[in-house]
């Protein structure tokens, strides 16, 4: 088995292990209930034993937390709540020191309605070269120039003090910026330097298929625009064409740098236009959402395989592969969901737990499921990118109360969405304690009181623990993984099999009877086997 060693490979991101962080909810070394940087270089041991081979780090600038962190101040600065940019530079040392990566999240579509460039176009009068930056218009009288919805409900459009209005397609604190505007592409180009030159080692690109709209006249009505997944370039705000001279603008600028910075979109886009956003002249790579967006079922996990290893191949990227996120229900819980016909709780969407018991959660079987499907991943080729949390077995929190949520879909939609706030509860690092170790102070999103059964501390000495079965996948899949290609065993119409460089073997077994293992050696398996018998729900690696 190789050795884990930071690496100056252009290469490095393709077969990536990277795990993402929620900073307010990782680690809180402060007391103030909130997580922050020196909490994160804190556990920076814990990540290393863990073995992933990068850090994805969610927003940490000034924000208002009107959207999680996502509408951002000051893209060159950090949130004093979270640290300085002394602490980030501590812990891009300490990441690296560990041989671990650093991506962080930049949010290019809208600034927050706190930015200075937005407080100086509030500050000027209609027409002004500030208001340039943004995407005013005028409306009629109290209507808004369109009857578009913003993606968290409501009209995408607020009025201004003086009756102007602005394009939000989040929140009214996300104004949208004007991509066509030569300040705006050069700004973005100075902040993806000034963290380059900070050490950090990519960039992950927040809603990478808006930056670029068309608002001429006459605006069409809502009723009438295209769904994004079938618009091919055709709808007025979403994955247009014009984007990708952008992003070549931005490979230029990571280009510079030795080795080359890497950068993943995040492009909800039908899968034959995903491939322009990973071109090796544009990011390079894009969040492949399709295995995160399937039943727990054979044909649709082989589906997905093929499509997206085809289309990686096609463009001479790497797929990437994901379950959950900051954005989704956790999937340790959705595959212990009922079937649902219209597939949205598969989907992900966290408002479908309106609460703690509906719908009724199976979650021995969702724990089960998300044990295999960890290890089919891992077993793929590509990059897999890990959900804090997720390797402790961690369940959605369906039971926040109402006065503690903080998501914006929830206001927007008066209640009727519940939001994501249940997969961002920080994660429990003890069996007890105020916060389950989180920190001194609390938590800013409450955690229940079975949290405590799946800490670190609860899985640190069981060998059986999702935890540890994630520390040995990942030790092992780094001896194993190589090359961008795998091979299908073809046997019965419910067990996944496929083989990989070296002879390397993965088995999942999606139905319901046990299934004869082939004579080999087994390395590893999401759960106990039935002497040499693959049980239901679980994956095996033989070799």
């Amino acid at each position: 088995m190789t050795s884990k060693q930071l690496t100056n490979d252009a290469d490095w991101w393709r077969q990536a292990v990277v795990y993402q962080i929620y900073p307010r909810s990782f680690a809180d070394s402060d007391g103030d209930g909130l997580g922050d940087l020196q909490g994160i270089v804190s556990r920076v041991p814990y990540l290393e034993a863990l073995g992933i081979d990068a850090v994805w780090l969610s927003p940490f600038y000034p924000s208002a937390l009107a959207d999680g962190g996502y509408d951002v101040d000051d893209y060159r600065a950090v949130d004093p709540r979270l640290g300085t940019l002394a602490d980030i530079d501590q812990l891009v040392d300490a990441l690296h020191a560990a041989n671990i990566k650093l991506i962080v999240d930049i949010v290019p579509n809208h600034t927050s309605d706190r930015h200075a460039w937005f407080t100086e176009a509030l500050a000027a009068p209609k027409g002004s070269p500030a208001r340039e930056r943004y995407i005013f218009r005028e409306g009629d009288g109290d209507q808004p120039p369109s009857d578009w919805d913003s993606v968290f409900g409501g009209s995408a459009w607020a009025q201004t003090a003086d009756g102007q209005w602005y394009l939000h397609m989040f929140a009214a604190e996300q104004p949208d910026l004007n991509w066509e505007h030569p300040e705006v592409r050069a700004d973005f180009l100075q902040t993806l330097r000034f963290w380059s030159d900070r050490g950090v080692d990519g960039f992950r690109v927040d809603v990478a298929h808006a930056l670029m709209k068309d608002l001429s006249e006459p605006m069409p009505s809502q009723a009438t625009l295209p769904r994004v997944s079938e618009s091919y370039g055709l709808h007025p705000l979403w994955d247009r064409d014009g984007v990708h001279e952008i992003y070549r603008e931005w490979r230029q600028v990571l280009n510079e740098y030795d080795p080359p910075r890497s950068a993943v979109a995040e492009a909800f886009v039908p899968a034959s236009r995903r491939a322009r956003y990973a071109s090796a002249d544009g990011l390079g790579q894009a969040f492949n959402f399709d295995l995160l967006q399937a039943d727990w079922e054979y044909d649709k996990f082989r589906q997905v395989i093929e499509e997206n290893l085809a289309l990686a191949d096609q463009n001479g990227s790497s797929s990437t592969w994901v379950f959950s996120n900051h954005d989704v229900v956790r999937h340790a819980t959705r595959y212990g969901l009922p079937k649902d016909p219209s597939g949205l709780w598969q989907d992900g969407k966290a408002w479908l737990l309106s609460n703690g018991t509906e719908p009724t959660v199976d979650v021995e079987l969702g724990l089960r499921r998300a044990r295999a499907a960890v290890l089919l991943m891992l077993a793929l080729p590509g990059s897999a990118y890990l959900y804090q949390g997720e390797e402790l077995g961690l369940q959605e929190v369906g039971e926040l109360p109402a006065a503690n949520l903080q998501d914006p879909a929830y206001f927007r939609s008066k209640g009727a969405e519940k939001g994501r706030d249940g997969c961002r509860v920080p994660i429990p690092w003890t069996v007890g304690g105020l916060s389950f170790g989180f920190g001194s102070g609390g938590s800013h999103l409450l955690q229940p009181k079975w949290f405590g059964g799946y800490s670190v501390e609860a899985q640190e000495g069981d060998v059986s623990s999702t935890l540890s079965l994630y520390r040995k996948a990942l030790a092992v899949r780094r001896g194993l993984q190589t090359g961008n290609s795998l091979t299908w065993v073809d046997g019965t119409d419910w067990v996944l099999h496929f083989t990989r460089p070296g002879g390397w073997q993965s088995i999942t077994n999606f139905g319901v009877a046990p299934v004869e293992l082939p004579d080999a050696a087994v390395v590893l398996s999401s759960g106990p086997l039935e002497g040499d018998k693959l049980p239901s729900d679980t994956t095996a690696w033989l070799i």
